[in-house]
C-alpha cells in the first residue's frame, strides 16, 4: 500500500470509531491496532471490516481490535499522524476520566487481561528479536561454526540475553503508557528491580530494609508481572499526588512524592507478589503439562487458532517469558503455535486447489505463504478460513493430531520467537537433535491432515 492509501485507511477507522477524541488509548502488536474507546458504541465493526487493508475487526474484552497483517505499523504510524498523537501512545490527558474509566473495570478478568496485553504488546518486537538472537546462537554453537570462546557469539548471548533481562525496564515503559502515568517513573522502577546493587545483595542473601521495613529479596530480571503491578498501582499514587500539589511545584513534588511512597511498596509488597504470581504460575502450567502428557499439548494446539481469533494468545507472553527465565524451555504454547501457522497455511492451499472463484484462489494461495513463510495467520484465519467455516474445523482437528504426536514425543521450544512459522522451527532447536526431528513431524502430521480434510470435506463458497 502507498502513503495514500494509509491515509485514505487512518482517514475510515478514525471516522468509525468515534474521531479521535473517543480514543483513551491506542498501540498495536505485531498484526493488530488495538484501541480503547470511551464509548464503545461508536465503533461501527461492519463498516471498519469493508475499509481496503483491513482483514477483520472484532472486540477483546473492553479493546476493540482492528486486524491489519505485518503492515500494521504504517497503518499505525498514518492513525497517529492524522490523531496527532504520538505513535507510542495515543491518548486523553483527561485523567479524571481516564481514571473514572479504569475504576470501573479494575476487578473484572477483561480488564486484567487487557492491562496485561496492553503493557506486553509494545514490547513484543524486542522479545521476537531477542528470542531469534538466542536461536541464532543455538544454530551456530550446534553446527559448530562457532566456539564457546568466540568473541562473535559473546556479543550475540548478551544481545539476546539484555532483550529478556531487561524486561522490567520496556515493560515499565509499556505499562506505565497502558495505565496513563509516566512512563519515566515506570522505566526507574523497573531499573530499580534489577540495579547491580541490588542484584548482588540478593544474590549474597544480604538483609535489606526501608525505613525500618524488610525488603523481600527477589529476582526480578526476566519477569514481567511485578513492574506491571508496581506501576498500576503507582498509576493511582502519581494522580493522588498530581491532585493536590501545587501548580508550581508539580515537576518537583510529584515525582519525588511518588518515588518515596511506591518504593517500599513496590521492593516490600507488590514486587515479591508479583514474582510469586509469576512462579505459580509457571509451576501450574508445569503440573498440569506433567499430569495430562501429550493430551495437554493436543489441546492448546487445538485452541490456539481460537486464541489469535479472540486476540487472547497476546495475554500468554508474560507465562513465555517466565517459563524460559525459570526452566529455560517451554512445552505447550510456542509448539501450539507453529503447528497452528502451518495447519492454517495447509487449509488455505486445499482451499486454493478446490475453489472455483479465481479471487478465493489467490488470496487462499497468498495466505498460505503469508502464515507458512512469514508466520502470521490472521490474514489466513480472518480473510479466508474463518468464512468458510469448515476450514476452521479442519486446522482444528489438524492440530489435536499434531499436538499429540509432539505431546507424545515432548517437543519442547528453547527460544522465543514471535514467527510460528518456517522461522520459528529453529526454536525447537535444543541439546537433543531429535527435539526439532520430532517438532517436524508434528507440524508435516498437522499439515497432512489438515489438507486431506479440508480437500475431501470441501466448503461452501461464497461469492
Amino acid at each position: 500500500m502507498s502513503k495514500k492509501n494509509y491515509d485514505e485507511l487512518a482517514d475510515q477507522v478514525l471516522a468509525n470509531i468515534g474521531g479521535k477524541d473517543n480514543i483513551s488509548y491506542s498501540t498495536h502488536c505485531v498484526t493488530r491496532l488495538r484501541f480503547n474507546l470511551k464509548d464503545q458504541s461508536l465503533a461501527n465493526e461492519e463498516e471498519i471490516e469493508k475499509i481496503s487493508g483491513v482483514i477483520g475487526a472484532q472486540w477483546q474484552g473492553d479493546q476493540f481490535q482492528i486486524v491489519i497483517g505485518q503492515t500494521v505499523g504504517d497503518a499505525y504510524k498514518a492513525i497517529s499522524e492524522k490523531a496527532g498523537f504520538t505513535q507510542d501512545n495515543a491518548q486523553d490527558d483527561s485523567q479524571e476520566e481516564k481514571g473514572t474509566t479504569r475504576s470501573k473495570k479494575k476487578f473484572s478478568l477483561n480488564a486484567i487481561l487487557d492491562g496485561l496485553a496492553g503493557s506486553i504488546a509494545p514490547v513484543i518486537p524486542i522479545l521476537i528479536g531477542g528470542g531469534l538472537i538466542k536461536v541464532l546462537v543455538l544454530l551456530l554453537t550446534n553446527m559448530g561454526l562457532l566456539s564457546a570462546e568466540s568473541a562473535t557469539l559473546t556479543i550475540l548471548n548478551l544481545v539476546g540475553n539484555a532483550a529478556f533481562y531487561f524486561l522490567p525496564v520496556f515493560v515499565g515503559a509499556s505499562a506505565a503508557r497502558k495505565f496513563n502515568t509516566s512512563a519515566p517513573l515506570g522505566m526507574l522502577f523497573g531499573a530499580i528491580l534489577i540495579d547491580p546493587t541490588f542484584v548482588s545483595k540478593v544474590a549474597n542473601n544480604e538483609a535489606l530494609s526501608f525505613i525500618g521495613i524488610p525488603v523481600t529479596l527477589a529476582s526480578y530480571g526476566n519477569t514481567v508481572f511485578p513492574i506491571i503491578m508496581i506501576v498500576f498501582i503507582m498509576s493511582y499514587v502519581e494522580r493522588f499526588f498530581s491532585r493536590i500539589s501545587p501548580t508550581s511545584l508539580k515537576a518537583l513534588f510529584v515525582p519525588v512524592a511518588v518515588i518515596l511512597v511506591m518504593t517500599p511498596i513496590a521492593l516490600c509488597i507488590v514486587g515479591p507478589l508479583g514474582v510469586i504470581v509469576g512462579d505459580y504460575i509457571t509451576t501450574g502450567i508445569i503440573f498440569l503439562y506433567d499430569k495430562v502428557g501429550f493430551l495437554g499439548v493436543a489441546i492448546m494446539a487445538s485452541l490456539f487458532p481460537l486464541l489469535v481469533l479472540t486476540g487472547m494468545h497476546t495475554t500468554l507472553a508474560p507465562y513465555l517469558v517466565q517459563m524460559m527465565a525459570s526452566v529455560k524451555y517451554e512445552p505447550l504454547v510456542i509448539i501450539g503455535s507453529i503447528i497452528t501457522n502451518f495447519s492454517i497455511g495447509a487449509a488455505c492451499i486445499a482451499i486454493a486447489l478446490r475453489a472455483k472463484g479465481k479471487t478465493l484462489k489467490s488470496t487462499s494461495a497468498s495466505c498460505a505463504v503469508t502464515s507458512m513463510a512469514g508466520g502470521v495467520s490472521e490474514p489466513a484465519l480472518f480473510g479466508v478460513v474463518l468464512k468458510l467455516r469448515k476450514p476452521l474445523y479442519a486446522v482444528l482437528i489438524g492440530n489435536f493430531i499434531g499436538g499429540i504426536y509432539a505431546g507424545l514425543t515432548k517437543v519442547y521450544a528453547y527460544a522465543f520467537v514471535g514467527s510460528g512459522g518456517i522461522f520459528g522451527i529453529p526454536a525447537l532447536a535444543g541439546p537433543d537433535a531429535s527435539n526439532i526431528i520430532n517438532g517436524i513431524i508434528a507440524i508435516a502430521l498437522s499439515i497432512i491432515s489438515t489438507f486431506l480434510i479440508t480437500l475431501i470435506w470441501g466448503f461452501e463458497e461464497k461469492k
